[in-house]
């Protein structure tokens, strides 16, 4: 059974965010914001589970998902707030078309974060074993 670490599934959505509103803003590295950046979220998340590679495919599968999921919901909001605003029914239907399409997307979005997950679980560090007894 895998277990949920959510201090790296958090390490793994802020590596995601950032490195997703990098690409979002320098255009030469859009596919660097989210292929490769839902990849190393995922890796981050799987390195800081520490729990072996089902459990590093699961703890960035979850990274890579919640950060889809909220950044779909942040566009969403946008582009309701925008056509509420410019009074647009039509663009109020698309926002809500836009986002339940990329919900699906997501899917796919998580798909990434997982095998960086499951690489990076495979990088388990050894935490050191104590002695019996301290040296004299």
């Amino acid at each position: 059974m895998v277990e949920t670490n959510w201090r790296a599934v958090a390490i793994g959505f802020v590596v995601i965010a950032v490195l997703g509103i990098v690409g979002a803003y320098v255009e030469s590295l859009a596919i660097f914001g989210t292929v490769l950046g839902s990849i190393i979220g995922g890796f981050t998340a799987g390195y800081f589970a520490r729990m072996g590679t089902a459990n590093g495919a699961w703890n960035g599968l979850l990274a890579g998902a919640i950060g889809a999921l909220v950044l779909i919901a942040v566009l969403a909001v946008l582009g309701l707030a925008v056509s509420v605003v410019s009074l647009s029914l039509g663009g109020v239907f698309a926002s809500i078309g836009i986002a339940l399409a990329a919900v699906m997307l997501a899917i796919l979005a998580a798909v990434p974060a997982a095998i960086g997950g499951a690489i990076g679980g495979m990088m388990t560090r050894e935490e050191p074993t104590e002695t019996g007894r301290p040296a004299a």
